[in-house]
């Protein structure tokens, strides 16, 4: 893939739509060979492509940098998680993955329960949903879970008191990011993973029609 030609809209839709499930690369790979971009188009398909590929450590350093700066105020740490967990159902693959195991463990309590937690079936015409699919967590759409939580968080930073240093929190987050995915070289292995979930997805796409 060409990142150097990839618009920062597809780069949050890949994002969105690509999984979240796989675990995240080793520190070895994650702490190595850092190198200053040539140019200003270098540094743009390096920022691209190492956002996409180190995805999931990133979302780990950042919420491991939130929890460091709560750790004498609890009620801070629940709503860095629940923040967390609100941005994570922003991805169809998680809030699907999400939605599937809560299911699965509602079942062994009440199976009637687990059933009226389905997503309704998607009308098919000629062979294809007569609408786009909708993402929905248990049996519910995904935007009302992602509204609760945020709302809840929000609430939780305010008792906590603790809006300000999150906000600080966050922004080092983000700068952390920022360096490590501008300095990063991008190796062989992260093009050829980006390769392979970007076949994974067309046949993924060729599979619902």
């Amino acid at each position: 893939m060409d990142w150097g030609n990839v618009t920062t809209e597809d780069l949050i839709e890949a994002l969105r739509e690509v999984e979240w499930s796989s675990p995240p690369r080793p520190p070895s790979e994650f702490f190595s060979r850092f190198t200053f971009p040539r140019s200003y188009s270098k540094w743009n398909s390096r920022l691209k492509c190492n956002l996409y590929y180190y995805r999931t450590n990133y979302f780990i350093m950042i919420v491991v940098i939130l929890a460091l700066g709560f750790l004498r105020r609890p009620l801070a740490i629940v709503a860095a998680f629940l923040t967390a967990l609100s941005i994570a159902f922003l991805n169809d693959s998680f809030a699907g993955t999400f939605s599937e195991k809560v299911t699965r463990t509602v079942r062994q309590f009440s199976p009637h329960l687990a059933a009226k937690m389905r997503p309704a079936l998607t009308p098919v015409i000629r062979g294809r949903p007569s609408t786009k699919r909708a993402i929905f967590i248990c049996g519910r759409p995904r935007w009302v879970f992602v509204f609760v939580f945020s709302i809840v968080s929000f609430f939780l930073w305010f008792v906590s008191c603790g809006l300000l240093t999150v906000l600080w929190a966050f922004g080092i987050g983000l700068l952390a990011t920022l360096a490590h995915a501008s300095f990063r070289s991008p190796n062989l292995k992260a093009r050829l993973n980006t390769f392979r979930e970007e076949f994974r997805a067309v046949w993924r796409n060729y599979s619902e029609l």
